[in-house]
């Protein structure tokens, strides 16, 4: 009974979570309770997934950093020594000393600066694609804490819920047992069966039997919470809330005009667009000439006429490279490049078909948990008349103690429809705003 409506809820999100908290919570807090906006918190505070997510963000920010490294010049420093052994020597005449060509220890120390000077847009190409890398590492980030914060929603509703269907199973529970006593004075009196007694101690196991499913329901909810904010299992959720009914009108239109501007997912698709064009572009670039020019000053030895001299010297570079032959690397490159870009616009069309569906699901399931809640107030309404009918029908000997018993499992099972048409009412507004991309965390 409880998961007969989020079966049809994706794991949904978190924007949705941050909008409930004034209806969830009316009244003073509790200093050492959750509300909805502290369960969400705790949440995503202790989830370590966001934190590999926001990690990743931070290594795609460097990334972007390192890019601008290639925009300015990239001065090295060097110092180099070099033994010859053994050296060139020319004797020009047969009494004249050796005339050597190089010191057999040679010295070199010098700095050099290089930057390119024309590249056709390469280095831009890089960077901007570095920066939409980022931006895709970001929205992925928005993506995990909604559906975390949904997570976390969810089972605060959940436990709410089933302490709401735990009062209605005690009070069913109270109520047959009252019955019971009744019977047995009936019985002691000599105007009723023991059988009327025992059907009714019947009910009662079936209730209590229901009781404990429950309880069983509630404490693993609390497990399931204790997971999201990562706290010791056995540990009771302080979970503190109201359970209410609150309609909202739905304008379909505006909601589909929302979804297809705000959703994440949309803004994924495409940043994986935008990411492959821009590599597409990178690659058209990457097989363009470079001119670059250099410039080095230090100082080494081996000038004639002193070679062990160690002297200044300046060096000046132009350098165009021009790629000539790559064995078709670049074609095939821009074949595999323009393949993914048509694969990001599909993705964008199934994301906006999916958002479309998304959005009218949620709108139907608001519109189907609203009926339910106005029927399950006649149905109420009815089987509290039907019970007090069918009790008044058996305290005068009219009517049967089976009546009474199907009256009252009639009534509990209104009360439940009740306590359902809200729970499935409440997580249909966070579904709707799931769908139309609303972040409020």
């Amino acid at each position: 009974m409880l998961f007969r409506f989020t079966s049809a809820l994706p794991l949904v999100t978190l924007g949705l979570l941050l909008a409930g908290p004034a209806r969830a919570q009316q009244g003073p807090v509790i200093s050492d309770s959750l509300s909805l906006d502290g369960t969400v918190r705790s949440v995503l505070d202790a989830n370590p997934a966001v934190t590999t997510l926001e990690e990743e963000l931070n290594a795609a920010t460097s990334r972007v950093t390192q890019t601008r490294g290639g925009f300015l010049p990239q001065v090295t420093g060097t110092a180099t020594y070099t033994r010859l052994d053994p050296v060139v020597k020319l004797q020009l005449a047969p009494d004249a000393p050796a005339f050597q060509l190089a010191p057999n220890n040679n010295y070199d120390v010098h700095l050099t600066a290089q930057y390119g000077l024309l590249d056709f847009g390469k280095r831009e190409a890089t960077y901007n694609l570095a920066e939409s890398r980022r931006l895709t590492a970001a929205d992925q980030i928005a993506v995990a804490r909604r559906d975390l914060a949904y997570a976390a929603s969810q089972a605060y509703y959940n436990i709410l819920f089933v302490r709401e269907s735990l009062k209605v199973q005690d009070a069913q529970i109270t109520s047959l047992q009252a019955h019971a006593n009744e019977m047995r004075k009936r019985v002691e009196a000599g105007v009723s069966t023991g059988f009327d007694v025992t059907t009714t101690q019947v009910r009662i196991t079936q209730a209590q039997n229901s009781r404990i499913d429950l309880v069983n329901q509630l404490l693993n909810q609390q497990v399931a919470l204790a997971r999201l904010r990562h706290r010791p299992e056995a540990a009771e959720a302080p979970v503190r809330g109201t359970f209410a009914y609150q309609p909202q009108s739905v304008n379909l239109e505006e909601a589909l005009a929302r979804g297809l501007a705000n959703r994440p997912e949309v803004k994924l698709a495409r940043d994986a667009e935008q990411t492959a064009n821009l590599n597409l572009k990178l690659i058209e670039r990457s097989n363009m000439p470079l001119l670059g020019v250099g410039a080095q000053v230090g100082g080494k030895n081996g000038y004639q006429p002193n070679l062990d001299r160690f002297r200044p010297n300046t060096v000046g570079v132009v350098q165009l490279s021009v790629p000539i032959y790559d064995g078709n690397k670049n074609k095939n490159q821009r074949v595999e490049a323009a393949a993914t870009i048509r694969g990001a616009q599909a993705r964008i069309q199934d994301t906006e078909e999916q958002i479309r569906a998304d959005v009218r699901q949620a709108a139907n399931n608001l519109n189907a948990a609203t009926q339910r809640y106005d029927n399950s107030l006649q149905q109420i309404s009815q089987a509290t008349d039907a019970l007090s009918r069918a009790q008044g029908r058996y305290r005068y000997g009219v009517g049967s103690n089976l009546d009474v018993l199907d009256a009252e499992t009639q009534l509990l099972q209104a009360r439940l429809a009740r306590l359902q048409a809200i729970y499935n009412y409440t997580l249909g507004q966070y579904q709707l705003k799931r769908a139309t991309g609303e972040m409020t965390w």
